[in-house]
């Protein structure tokens, strides 16, 4: 049974972190303007999210259910909003670097503990993330016993984490290959652009 749910917890992992969305686009543009520790701890920040989610739902998804279903639509709202602040705040440190000469995003080179913050509370707000794990949890059933529901918990955080740190790499590659100033200006207004996008697209 421990094993059927450390498969059911990756599973369940990979299904919510896999589709790369406004969250997902904001930690590759995070990722490509700043050191990999601050890509990192803002990747950890999600996985850490979905892993708290995942026990939410292990301990009390029927409960969860009926409470959160009135809050849904405006932490969505919540989610957007402040998706489009950081990506408007975003572009326009990146004009401003562009302006000056100096690299977009080198206030970011210190702040793994902020980032991981920032990430973990942007992903909070997405109320979706324990109604999915709910579902599978009701529905499948993966955890019967305190030490199921452990591992279904420890395999969704596990899974969430190793795609959110691909996704981090990724932008720290990407943040490598584009060293021009027009380059760095170009991704991080396209960046912007597909977050507000995705943003939009979460409440429409």
């Amino acid at each position: 049974m421990t094993a059927d749910a450390v498969v059911a917890g990756l599973l369940a992992g990979y299904g919510i972190a896999i589709p790369v969305g406004a969250v997902g686009a904001h930690l590759v543009a995070v990722a490509a303007r700043s050191p990999w520790r601050t890509g990192a701890g803002a990747a950890l920040g999600v996985a850490t999210a979905d892993g708290l989610y995942a026990l939410l739902a292990v301990l009390g998804g029927t409960a969860l259910v009926p409470l959160l279903a009135p809050v849904a639509t405006p932490l969505r709202l919540g989610s957007a909003l402040v998706l489009v602040a950081l990506a408007t705040h975003s572009a326009r440190s990146a004009v401003r670097a562009y302006r000056s000469g100096t690299a977009p995003g080198r206030a970011l080179r210190a702040a793994p503990r902020r980032a991981f913050l920032a990430f973990l509370g942007i992903t909070v707000l997405n109320p979706l993330t324990v109604l999915y794990f709910t579902a599978l949890v009701l529905g499948g059933r993966p955890a019967t016993g305190p030490a199921e529901a452990t591992a279904f918990v420890l395999a969704a955080f596990a899974a969430s984490a190793s795609w959110q740190l691909l996704l981090a790499g990724t932008g720290t590659l990407l943040g490598r290959a584009v060293t021009g100033p027009r380059g760095r200006l170009a991704t991080a207004l396209a960046s912007s652009a597909l977050i507000v996008a995705l943003a939009v697209g979460v409440v429409v």
